[in-house]
């Protein structure tokens, strides 16, 4: 089976977009970061929920979404973006690590992505998303999608 999770900030705001980026936008533009995790797995679902609420989420600050849908509305379009297969993923192999060493976690990890995801919201004419994964994404080492909305 397949779950899909997105870790938010309750507090985070959206910030200018152009910080992202080498040369400013011509119309303002800002963002939100996100993270996004596919987790592919066996046994029971709200184990590993539970399973990702106590390892990635702080529940002061935090909230934890579990959906395919995106966390957050009213963007123009979402790029998501993370390492590729074989590049080296710390978060990944420590999240990995962890759950190897918790005795009884009641569901069987098979494969873990983990994908940064930016909310893009244009206060005028949009800027192309190839702009974005031009100055964002490493293609040596990043996958990504967009996603208009």
């Amino acid at each position: 089976m397949q779950l899909e999770a997105e870790v938010t900030g309750k507090y985070d705001h959206a910030g200018d977009a152009s910080r992202l980026l080498y040369t400013p936008l011509e119309t303002p533009h800002t963002c939100r970061h996100t993270r996004r995790y596919t987790v592919e797995f066996e046994g029971p679902e709200e184990r590993v929920v539970a399973f990702l609420r106590s390892v990635l989420v702080d529940d002061v600050s935090q909230e934890l979404h579990v959906s395919a849908q995106p966390a957050l509305n009213g963007h123009t379009f979402i790029l998501d973006y993370g390492f590729k297969p074989g590049a080296l993923d710390l978060e990944k192999e420590t999240i990995e690590a962890y759950y190897r060493g918790v005795p009884e976690p009641g569901f069987t990890l098979k494969k873990l992505k983990i994908t940064q995801r930016l909310y893009i919201y244009a206060g005028g004419p949009a800027a192309a998303p190839e702009r974005f994964v031009k100055d964002i994404v490493n293609p040596a080492v990043h996958s990504h999608r967009v996603l208009v909305a």
